[in-house]
């Protein structure tokens, strides 16, 4: 089998240091299939990413052919498989939304011109770095050789926290919870929607909503902790979330390249809106897809109601409005 080629940007930030083990290892492409692994970071990281290259060395992995890294963006893109776009400006104190949108930008409207000019048509792009679905979309608007649903945004990261939280209320493993939707952006504005969840508890299948029997929680509390999760990481770390963003950034692309399970189970993924749900189209939006061949399709037909589509509209508005301040951007 063939080497395929994986790009990893910020591979000398935190978030790349976990999830570089996972696709050396074969987590995300396969067991079986050999990689050129591709690391990409600006020059002042050059002398740390030499430390991360020589320690993925040093595990010995079969798996990787060849390790590149490099601050140029021709070198790193040319002919990828597979980019992981982890790489962005980080917000800073004092900076204001549009500031953060602007500096991200500048760096995603480069990144879709190396993929255009550089990557390969079937290029698989996931972008990490936030805010994920507008630079997702940047990303898309500069690379318009390769078709814009090879473009995707990370919301997988919320999608296992609700996970979680429901596995916790209901007392069982992470493993007897399936079917959860993040709807949306990867913001404070995300809907965590359960009400098409299942929980498997005294070997019986029941809705979420009736195992945890209580509305109120579930429209409350639950809502706010998953919205609100990455910053009470900050607060207590110190630092953003790394390894559940790069465990989340490898379930995503791992799901994408090898599919969904044939059951028609569901993973969340912000794809190129195409007005599904009433959503505006030109807006990176997060559904549940089922995927196949590594192509993915909004699930249609799922019922909502007047809470899920309120919270729906007010997601749907911030992406707007994040889009036209980030074209805005474009044009300085």
């Amino acid at each position: 089998m063939q080497p395929i080629k994986v790009l990893v940007t910020g591979a000398a930030g935190q978030i790349g240091y976990s999830l570089l083990y996972m696709v050396a290892h074969g987590d995300v492409f396969g067991y079986d299939q050999p990689l050129t692994l591709v690391l990409l970071d600006i020059e002042p990281m050059m002398g740390v990413l030499e430390g991360v290259v020589m320690e993925l060395n040093d595990c010995a992995l079969p798996l990787v052919k060849e390790i590149i890294h490099t601050s140029d963006e021709q070198t790193a893109f040319a002919d990828v498989d597979a980019a992981l776009l982890v790489g962005a400006m980080p917000r800073k104190a004092g900076m204001e939304r549009k500031d953060l949108l602007a500096a991200n930008v500048r760096i995603f409207k480069s990144q879709g011109r190396a993929l255009d000019q550089w990557a390969k048509k079937s290029v698989k792009v996931v972008v990490v770095g936030n805010p994920a679905n507008t630079n997702c979309l940047i990303a898309a608007k500069y690379a318009p050789s390769i078709p814009a649903r090879n473009f995707s945004a990370m919301t997988r990261l919320d999608q296992n926290r609700a996970q979680a939280q429901i596995a916790a209320r209901c007392g069982v493993g992470i493993d007897s919870v399936s079917g959860v939707i993040i709807w949306g952006n990867h913001s404070s504005t995300q809907f965590p929607d359960v009400s098409h969840a299942v929980v498997k508890t005294g070997g019986t299948a029941v809705p979420a909503a009736k195992a945890i029997n209580d509305d109120a929680w579930l429209k409350g509390d639950f809502v706010k902790t998953v919205q609100q999760r990455g910053a009470s990481v900050i607060a207590a770390r110190k630092l953003s979330s790394a390894m559940s963003a790069a465990k989340a950034c490898g379930d995503h692309m791992r799901d994408w390249w090898q599919g969904t399970p044939a059951s028609g189970a569901w993973v969340s993924m912000a794809v190129p809106s195409d007005g599904s749900y009433g959503t505006p189209e030109g807006i990176v939006f997060s559904f549940p897809v089922t995927i196949k061949d590594k192509e993915w399709e909004i699930v249609q037909g799922l019922d909502m109601n007047d809470f899920a589509r309120d919270k729906l509209s007010v997601t749907a508005n911030e992406l707007m409005q994040e889009r036209d301040d980030a074209l805005a951007a474009c044009r300085d």
